[in-house]
């Protein structure tokens, strides 16, 4: 059984059902209306060992000592519930900007949606930064992300070289403060 909506969910109906003797797709709209593409509908509708109920919502599930018995006496052996992700971000409320859903705002977005509470420093936050310099997301966890598994490797491999822009940036700052320093004192000493 697999609880769902969106693209993801007609994935993974549809891979599932490579394995299992069947699948039953639980969704409360019309599978069309379920977000789900237009193709991945044609091919879980067309597939034999697919069902869906839709209009359905899953009330009850019970079965000891594992899952036995979903909504009105629906047996199944396991359930799948696909149906919209929750970011794990609820350690930094107040520390990292988030979005309403809890999804960490960065880079652009950062600076259109929030106020300058977070974001204070002159330039503009690099592409993946969090509202605290230097700490970057990637992946499902920030605002914006499209949740697939290529995007998000994609943006980990994009946080790798805007980390390594983001420590040169540092490092030659902390260079030039130093400098400045120096400056300071040797001026300060010939006087």
């Amino acid at each position: 059984m697999l609880v769902c909506g969106a693209n993801s969910a007609g994935q993974a109906a549809l891979h599932l059902a490579a394995y299992a003797r069947s699948v039953t797709i639980v969704v409360r709209a019309d599978l069309r209306d379920a977000g789900i593409s237009r193709y991945l509908v044609d091919r879980i509708t067309a597939h034999p060992r697919i069902t869906v109920r839709a209009g359905t919502c899953v009330t009850r599930a019970s079965g000891s000592p594992r899952l036995d018995t979903v909504e009105e006496d629906l047996h199944a052996q396991a359930m799948y519930v696909l149906i919209g992700g929750e970011p794990p971000t609820a350690g930094v409320e107040g520390w990292l900007h988030r979005d309403r859903q809890g999804f960490l705002m960065t880079g652009a977005d950062l600076r259109r949606d929030a106020d300058d509470r977070w974001w204070r420093l002159d330039r503009a936050p690099l592409p993946l930064e969090s509202s605290e310099p230097g700490v970057f997301a990637a992946g499902d966890v920030r605002h914006g992300s499209i949740k697939r598994v290529a995007s998000a490797v994609g943006e980990g491999a994009m946080a790798i070289s805007v980390v390594h822009s983001y420590l040169e940036d540092v490092r030659d700052t902390g260079q030039t403060a130093e400098r400045k320093a120096c400056r300071r004192q040797e001026v300060g000493g010939r006087r």
